[in-house]
């Protein structure tokens, strides 16, 4: 408990130092956070047990604003070479299976790879209308979607210790991989992060995983590495959404009386999907307004729509990709894969319409 509240105590400071230190970049604010820093580490060394969670909260901001001033800005990170060449052979993979509708391509590029080259504006134009501009852009969602379902399949190996080591190996590479190819974006780098850490964290017997405690460290470590990631606009949101999941999410979701009765009640599922939404939206909403001037006013709607349909999709697209990649014929799958895509992009043209 007490790490747990030293990571909380300790980024935010952070953090307050890496935002501040955006607004102030020039030698001479670096050379007084230097300064500072190292009058922070002598009155630690000095300072009472008290003063001491003050001097390293002084600290910790006085490193914020130090790691932010010695980086350029924000520009754009160069992937490996393996990694565009491994995202063509995916797309070209996508384009030569002969979906019945002719926008699945386009849509299957843009959810796996971050491709929007072959993407229709018109559905770009719907997905922003229908307030589902988080389902189309690359984000941890869709990493997400692969590490429970990879987790799922990975069962097999068994629950020893052995076969537990090697799933969290698995995934961690498994999801590593697909963040590189697919470009490193902030929101898919926190969501590896938060990965890593949950893995980590299962392989530590008494030690109770604790949401804002794996934020907080996953928001550290990634500014540490990169702290000009702190003016992306996706970076903000994908924090903002992961701390109303793990501050609000818990108290709406208990409003629903529980029933032992009916363990698969429908009713439960969908006020948890609303809970979730309501959630994220109320953090990241402000941020939303503040940079673009709108609100998405069927929300709730698109997400208990979007979201289930994006699962399935995004799962039957990676089972059909890997099936024909080893040249099985999978016709079923590939029907299955275009329903779901075509039904995902006439449900959000009924919302946005709306």
């Amino acid at each position: 408990m007490t790490v747990s509240r030293n990571i909380v105590t300790l980024s935010f400071p952070f953090v307050a130092g890496t935002a501040i230190a955006t607004f102030f970049h020039g030698p001479g604010p670096a050379a007084l956070s230097a300064i500072s820093v190292l009058s922070a580490l002598l009155f630690v060394s000095a300072a009472g047990e008290g003063s001491r969670r003050a001097a390293g909260a002084m600290l910790f901001f006085s490193l914020g604003c130090l790691c932010r001033m010695a980086v350029s800005p924000l520009d754009d990170a160069s992937e490996p070479a393996f990694a565009g060449r491994i995202q063509e052979s995916l797309c070209t993979l996508i384009d030569s299976v002969p979906w019945p509708h002719e926008g699945t391509a386009g849509l299957l590029r843009a959810i796996l790879t971050g491709n929007r080259d072959a993407l229709p504006r018109e559905t770009v134009t719907v997905f922003r209308a229908s307030g589902a501009s988080h389902i189309l852009a690359l984000s941890g969602l869709h990493l997400g979607i692969i590490y429970l379902a990879a987790g799922k399949i990975l069962l097999l190996l068994g629950n020893s210790r052995a076969g537990a080591i090697a799933r969290s190996a698995i995934l961690i590479l498994l999801c590593g991989f697909y963040a590189l190819v697919t470009g490193a974006s902030p929101s898919i780098v926190r969501a590896f992060l938060f990965i890593c850490i949950n893995e980590a964290a299962a392989h530590s017997p008494g030690r109770r995983r604790n949401g804002i405690s794996v934020l907080c460290t996953a928001l550290l470590l990634q500014l540490v590495f990169r702290p000009q990631v702190i003016s992306s606009l996706g970076f903000q949101l994908s924090y903002l959404a992961m701390m109303g999941i793990f501050t609000l999410y818990p108290r709406l979701e208990g409003w629903y009386p529980s029933s032992r009765r009916f363990r698969r009640d429908p009713f439960a599922w969908i006020w948890r999907s609303v809970a979730l939404t309501v959630s994220c939206q109320v953090f990241t909403a402000p941020l939303v307004w503040l940079r673009f001037r709108t609100f998405p006013k069927y929300f709730i709607i698109t997400n208990l729509l979007a979201l289930p349909l994006t699962w399935a999709m995004v799962i039957c697209a990676v089972a059909t990709l890997a099936l024909l990649a080893l040249g099985l014929p999978v016709p079923l799958l590939i029907r299955l894969t275009d329903t779901l895509a075509h039904a995902l992009v006439s449900a959000l043209e009924i919302i946005s319409g709306m």
